[in-house]
């Protein structure tokens, strides 16, 4: 298979663009990949607009979108610009559009850059199917060229940039009708707008394939390259995002693992965090996703090129293993809890990895993020586990110990080699990539009791990994693999978005059985700092495998960024969905502020929570609204109600301490 989405799958290269003017800050080409993100104040207080477009300047912003929903707001767009331009902010200012085709055409006068979504620009979503043939479908098409040539011309004329926007959850019932809900639909509905630019000879033109689901978006975006590439198209920057990530860390989790993915591969030019918390918040966490990359060209160690690439980048397939007890084949990736560092573990210390034991009933409790397996290192622990977990030992400890078959042995490659004893079951071998030789992987393949442990110490993590993964595949080695990273004396911050990047770009490609984090603290910490530590560890590590979709652990939130169509407090609004909810084991409820960002935006959703109106909350089954204009203080019951109905609902269980 062809695979020119990326410019090496080994060595780290951004991926070559035209360059894109917008105002006095330049996308594409050598320039540095951008920040930006979207105001949520109401674009008709000009005043409130500016103090805001201010703050996120100040937080790094270097684009500012403003919705545009109207003419009125459109032409607002000109005080907002004057203001921040007589206070000394030169901010590149991008008017987001949607519907309305008459607004762009008024922004584009004014600002220097429009965003428009094809899903939306010329056509109203009615969730119809409709059977076109080739005559029927270009007449289609010739109806859209009608009504997108005059803004076509104007940003010609006044050098206005562009930023042709799909969304997943937007896609025209045309597109849907021809492509079905898929990358290729996406991929499709850019590319219909972006042919009638070309025919216009016009360029200055970002691209961007957003979805909420990561698996989705990552397609979207490597099948945009490739598609450009074999039309012919020019190399337009793109625009990085995740829609409706969500808030606090699962936002961030969730944006790293789609964003994150992308920028490993040299691909993007400029990155929009969605979060549902204030604009300047958003900033920082792309900033800091984007400086990972800034040397790592330098601080990389060289990878060789790959011979064989085994596996789509265009669809998920799981990497085919051995089951291997309950790790590989169809079960769902597993989480180990890294305990090694504390010695004299307690009942009361396995809380930090999600098993709660009760004193006065004597037995333990399981959260939903309850970790599977558990490394303690040199020292087992002394008392019996609970249900569901199971203990790692180094292989040396395990030898001496008389509970063998109720631990399991964690070899280097040397001792398995060399070994003569092992678990009749389950062993772990740790190795690095480059002690994936042949004489390891011929063993590995008469063993049906070994799952390896994979690592590396590159700058350039992700790649090296996938690259192993590729090996093992070529040379037909099926043993289940954990994918184990450590991240030194990194922030919480860092370590939070780089293991989502590391882990989360292997998993969305189908490779990994399981996730292992851990990070070195300064040796003065005590216990407790060592307790909280594992338990966000823990938390992450079932956080990365939801936002890549492999396992469920937790209710999903898809809730939009705000903006300034919101109807109401969305963050508070969700804080409050989510206190009433959380309990709900992959249940995906989307909260919209508005019915621009409605059904199509959450299109993965089970429920959703849309504003219509001042204080009125539209809820919705999957894309289809059943209760349309509800009480904004009675919504979330009603919302619960709905899941009720369905038989969804559980109650929550408060555990007992």
């Amino acid at each position: 298979m062809n695979k020119i989405y990326c410019p090496s799958l080994t060595e780290y290269k951004r991926r070559e663009t035209i360059v894109v003017n917008i105002g006095d800050v330049p996308m594409g080409g050598d320039h540095p990949i951008r920040v930006q993100s979207m105001t949520t104040v109401d674009t008709m207080d000009t005043m409130g607009s500016v103090e805001q477009c201010i703050r996120m300047i100040e937080a790094g912003c270097e684009y500012i979108r403003i919705t545009a929903p109207s003419i009125k707001e459109a032409e607002n767009l000109r005080n907002i610009r004057e203001e921040l331009r007589r206070r000394g902010y030169n901010v590149p200012l991008v008017a987001d559009i949607h519907f309305t085709p008459n607004a762009a055409e008024v922004a584009a006068r004014i600002v220097e850059k429009v965003r428009i979504n094809p899903g939306n620009y010329a056509d109203k979503k009615k969730f119809e199917v409709i059977e076109y043939n080739n005559q029927t479908y270009q007449a289609e098409l010739d109806r859209i060229r009608e009504r997108f040539v005059p803004l076509v011309r104007i940003c010609k004329e006044y050098g206005t940039a562009m930023r042709i926007g799909t969304n997943h959850g937007s896609l025209s019932d045309r597109i849907l009708s021809r492509y079905g809900d898929t990358p290729l639909g996406m991929v499709e509905s850019a590319l219909e707008f972006l042919r009638i630019c070309e025919d216009e000879q016009y360029y200055n033109i970002v691209i961007s394939m957003k979805a909420s689901n990561t698996q989705v978006m990552v397609q979207a975006y490597r099948l945009l390259v490739q598609k450009l590439d074999e039309e012919g198209l020019k190399p337009y920057p793109l625009h990085l995002g995740v829609t409706e990530a969500g808030e606090a860390e699962d936002g961030r989790i969730k944006s790293a693992v789609g964003i994150g993915t992308l920028l490993e591969d040299g691909l993007g030019d400029t990155v929009r965090v969605s979060l549902t918390e204030a604009p300047e918040a958003e900033a920082p966490v792309a900033k800091a996703l984007i400086d990972r990359y800034t040397h790592r060209a330098e601080k990389a160690q060289p990878i060789q090129p790959l011979c064989n690439i085994p596996i789509d980048p265009f669809q998920y397939h799981r990497r085919e293993t051995l089951e291997v007890e309950n790790l590989g084949g169809l079960n769902v990736p597993r989480v180990v809890a890294d305990l090694s560092r504390l010695t004299d573990v307690k009942y009361a210390d396995l809380k930090c990895v999600g098993h709660l034991y009760s004193m006065l009933l004597d037995k333990f409790n399981m959260n939903d993020l309850g970790a599977d397996y558990i490394y303690t290192g040199d020292t087992p622990i002394t008392f019996m586990l609970p249900n569901g977990l199971k203990e790692i030992v180094n292989y040396v400890p395990w030898q001496l110990n008389q509970e063998q078959e109720h631990r399991h042995p964690l070899l280097t490659v040397r001792q398995y080699l060399g070994a003569n004893q092992l678990h009749s079951k389950l062993n772990f071998v740790e190795a690095s990539v480059h002690e994936i030789t042949p004489e390891l992987m011929e063993r590995l393949k008469q063993d049906t009791t070994a799952v390896l442990m994979l690592q590396t110490e590159n700058e350039h993590a992700m790649p090296e990994l996938r690259k192993c993964f590729f090996r093992l595949m070529n040379n037909g080695v099926h043993n289940p693999c954990i994918i184990k990273r450590s991240y030194g004396q990194l922030t919480a911050d860092e370590v939070q978005l780089y293991a989502a990047t590391d882990v989360g770009g292997l998993l969305i490609d189908g490779l990994g059985d399981g996730v292992m984090l851990g990070t070195e603290l300064l040796p003065e910490h005590e216990k407790g700092a060592w307790l909280q530590t594992i338990d966000k560890l823990n938390a992450l590590s079932f956080g990365i495998l939801q936002a890549a979709r492999t396992r469920m652990s937790k209710t999903e939130y898809i809730s939009c960024p705000s903006c300034g169509r919101t109807l109401f407090d969305l963050q508070e609004t969700t804080a409050m969905i989510r206190k009433r909810t959380d309990h709900l084991k992959g249940v995906k409820i989307g909260i919209m502020g508005c019915i621009v960002n409605g059904p199509g935006e959450m299109a993965d959703a089970d429920y959703g929570y849309v504003g219509v109106g001042k204080d009125k909350i539209a809820l919705y089954r999957g894309q289809n609204v059943v209760k349309k204009s509800v009480p904004a203080d009675r919504a979330v019951d009603e919302l619960i109600e709905l899941i009720r109905e369905d038989e969804r609902w559980i109650e929550p269980v408060k555990l007992e301490e």
